[in-house]
């Protein structure tokens, strides 16, 4: 992930989606999770600062999204366009982001629609969440910027 800037962007467009708790729960499915979605080494009891969350999905969408993103995307990235990706694929996980219609539509040119296809991906458990529509609408609003 290149510069300050854009780890800022993208750990605040994050954090507004998933928001942040300093003390490890567990998240609806019984996952210790803690900060902003981390549930990788996670035990209950744990706690962190704001700025220790805010480090640890600087790292690990570094570590791991970031570098998943840049090996299934093969064309070049704007920022608007690599943040709303990081988004999404933090939220449904690397493999389903590569896998997407996303990513066929990007590849093959087509960014507008690659960047309509992010309203496809507004369902948990088969249901169509509010939460993920507006989700989905920021982060398609974020990749149509400059199209």
């Amino acid at each position: 992930m290149a510069g300050t800037a854009f780890a800022l962007l993208c750990c605040t467009t994050i954090t507004g989606f998933e928001g942040m708790r300093t003390t490890a729960y567990r998240d609806s499915i019984g996952v210790p999770t803690v900060c902003i979605g981390e549930t990788k080494g996670v035990r209950m009891g744990q706690r962190f600062s704001v700025a220790e969350c805010q480090a640890m999905l600087v790292k690990r969408l570094g570590e791991d999204y970031a570098p998943a993103i840049e090996r299934c995307v093969t064309r070049p990235m704007g920022d608007d366009f690599y943040v709303a990706a990081l988004s999404l694929s933090y939220n449904i996980g690397t493999g389903g982001f590569c896998r997407s219609s996303i990513v066929r539509l990007y590849n093959a040119g087509d960014r507008r629609a690659s960047c309509n296809a992010f309203l496809l991906y507004d369902k948990a458990g088969g249901r169509v969440l509010t939460g993920l529509v507006k989700r989905r609408q920021a982060e398609r609003a974020l990749c149509l910027k400059g199209v």
